[in-house]
């Protein structure tokens, strides 16, 4: 990672050993964090989306089947998205355009405020 010539320490770089334990307990952390951040936007958007990659949340969604000469496949556009993914450090996307051959839900999300049965609440409760 580093040049020969140049040292770790010479660029400013430190690099912290983390044992398995302390990498589980940061994605769990990571995890738990996502959540909270969902349950934080969730009540800003009017779509769930869900392909076989990704999750999202949407204001405007557009789905369209493609026809080819042997096959299908779909063609997504969202618009003022949020991207459930624990490694993006910027969830808040503009557009998104997805294309696939899977399965594609899109569900609209109701008016009403979403409640989470307590039993299946993580963490901090308001």
């Amino acid at each position: 990672m580093c040049d020969e010539e140049i040292s770790c320490e010479q660029l400013g770089l430190d690099f912290i050993e983390m044992d398995e334990n302390d990498f589980e307990d940061y994605d769990r952390d990571a995890e738990l964090s996502l959540y909270r951040e969902y349950r934080d936007v969730v009540k800003m958007f009017r779509y769930v989306v869900e392909t076989e990659r990704r999750f999202y949340l949407c204001n405007d969604v557009e789905l369209k089947r493609i026809d080819t000469a042997t096959d299908f496949y779909f063609e997504l556009n969202m618009q003022d998205v949020w991207v459930w993914d624990i490694y993006r450090t910027d969830r808040f996307v503009k557009q998104v355009k997805v294309m696939t051959f899977k399965d594609v839900n899109v569900e609209e999300i109701g008016s009403q405020e979403l409640e989470i049965p307590e039993e299946l609440a993580v963490g901090d409760q308001p």
